[in-house]
């Protein structure tokens, strides 16, 4: 009996310590890190944090960036660091995400577009805007382009979410996102009694071997998750690890995560219902290592889309061929605005 209280005792002590550790952590994190943006209020205790870097000319256009399903400002930074010195930017963190709020929405492109037009006008972010989605975010993109054309001077899609590839209009990926809601909810717990802190801080910061022992626990599914991550994030500039590790110790990040894949059957339904973007040029970088769009499925995002192959990438242009998302933004900001020609070059 002495045994199981003993057992007892020390299970409740290592949460104890656990939770603590995680707060202490998560408190030191936004002191160290969130300071270099701001966060933008849209809603009763509903914030988004953005993060804008350069100048923006008086009649020229801000460069708008939206990351992938599960990403944040932070899969910007080399691009928007570059981008930065030839016109105004902002990046963000979707609702659930990074250091933004809880989302209270379903996370689809629409609620999320109007979402990021709202913190916008907040922030006195004004319009011509430049909008550049990678993935899921090139959904979100399409759809603000939809909502707000107007204010809209061109769009660059880095390898776009294809809506064909997931359900409902291909259902046998519907495991594919179940795994990912169990692993997000799986990982929610864990991240609240800083085991996650202790496991990507290994992964990013340490030598990783915490990282591979909990990854082997959560079995072949850890396994690849941890393998993906490493793959994806080593190729970000290494002084932003740290931050990648103090958001993927948030157990809210896995919350915002589960949302935004649980999220992926209703956003594909919104986009097959969505017109074509007309009158705004779009660009469309598209991976050498995927089939190109075809002509129909170009006609579907819009009426003047120009598809370009980048082809040393996988999905990840802005990691893999960084100059290519750089240049292809350069001319779009000279075209919207003749004068800026002599700063860019």
């Amino acid at each position: 009996m002495q045994v199981l209280l003993w057992l007892v005792g020390l299970t409740a002590s290592l949460i104890g310590v656990g939770f603590l550790y995680q707060w202490i952590g998560g408190h030191r994190d936004r002191i160290r890190f969130a300071g270099v943006g701001r966060w933008v209020t849209i809603g009763r205790r509903y914030k988004l944090y953005v993060l804008e870097k350069g100048s923006k000319r008086s009649s020229g256009p801000t460069v708008l960036f939206e990351a992938g399903i599960a990403a944040t400002n932070l899969n910007w930074f080399h691009i928007q660091e570059t981008v930065a010195r030839f016109t105004g930017t902002a990046s963000y963190d979707r609702g659930g995400l990074g250091w933004s709020s809880p989302n209270r929405t379903a996370r689809t492109p629409g609620n999320i577009a109007w979402e990021l037009h709202d913190m916008l006008q907040k922030a006195g972010i004004e319009p011509p805007y430049i909008l550049v989605g990678h993935s899921f975010g090139g959904l979100v993109m399409r759809r603000f382009a939809l909502l707000f054309p107007d204010e809209v001077v061109s769009v660059l899609l880095v390898d776009p979410m294809r809506c064909e590839e997931w359900p409902p209009l291909n259902p046998t990926r519907q495991a594919e996102l179940d795994r990912g809601k169990k692993l997000s909810g799986f990982a929610i717990p864990i991240a609240r009694f800083g085991l996650a802190r202790l496991a990507v801080t290994s992964l990013l910061c340490r030598g990783g071997l915490i990282a591979e022992r909990l990854a082997g626990v959560a079995g072949n599914g850890g396994r690849h998750v941890l393998g993906r991550v490493t793959n994806e994030v080593g190729k970000m500039p290494s002084e932003v690890w740290p931050v990648v590790a103090a958001h993927w110790s948030r157990p809210g990040y896995y919350r915002g995560m589960r949302n935004h894949v649980a999220a992926v059957p209703d956003s594909v339904r919104e986009m097959l219902a969505t017109e074509p973007i007309r009158g705004i040029p779009v660009l469309v970088l598209t991976p050498g290592k995927s089939t190109p769009l075809s002509a129909e499925n170009l006609d579907r995002i819009g009426d003047n889309v120009q598809q370009v192959i980048a082809e040393d990438s996988a999905h990840w242009i802005h990691l893999d061929e960084p100059d290519l998302v750089i240049d292809s933004i350069r001319e779009m900001v000279v075209a919207a605005t003749p004068e800026a020609v002599a700063a860019a070059v």
